[in-house]
């Protein structure tokens, strides 16, 4: 159990976490501090027992879609989609594997560079190039 003297805990192998509460919408970080993503989605496979066990955390509009619902949803995947080069998009995947602390962020053993052959930031990357330079004023710092 945590106190608010030692923190939440490491990644325990074995622990049951809740995902929705520990993990969705939490911010990625990779071991040099960098902001990657945030958590959209999580993949669950079935153990031999029948259980379902966590196997990787999901980024990005593709991933967060179907999770919004709704007309809303529909919307951000159809965008997401059409604006990807692949035929057939799928969300960033970060093998659980991959995860070594969860707290207020969840953290990373790799680095922001190794997951780009993933799909991670490929979305926010084009957005932030294509849309976001180019409003007025986003290449200046507040004043």
């Amino acid at each position: 159990m945590t106190t608010p003297a030692t923190g939440p805990p490491d990644v325990v192998a074995g622990r049951q976490y809740d995902a929705a509460l520990h993990l969705l919408d939490r911010q990625l970080v990779d071991p040099d501090g960098r902001l990657l993503a945030k958590v959209d989605d999580l993949e669950l496979t079935e153990r031999a027992d029948g259980r379902l066990a966590l196997s990787a955390v999901l980024t990005g509009p593709g991933a967060l879609g179907p999770r919004l619902r709704g007309r809303l949803g529909h919307w951000v995947q159809a965008v997401w989609r059409r604006l990807r080069p692949d035929v057939d998009p799928v969300p960033g995947r970060i093998p659980i594997s991959d995860v070594v602390r969860i707290d207020s962020a969840v953290h990373l053993a790799v680095r922001r560079d190794a997951l780009d052959s993933v799909g991670i930031d490929g979305f926010e990357d084009w957005v932030r190039r294509y849309v976001v330079a180019r409003l007025p004023g986003a290449g200046h710092d507040p004043e």
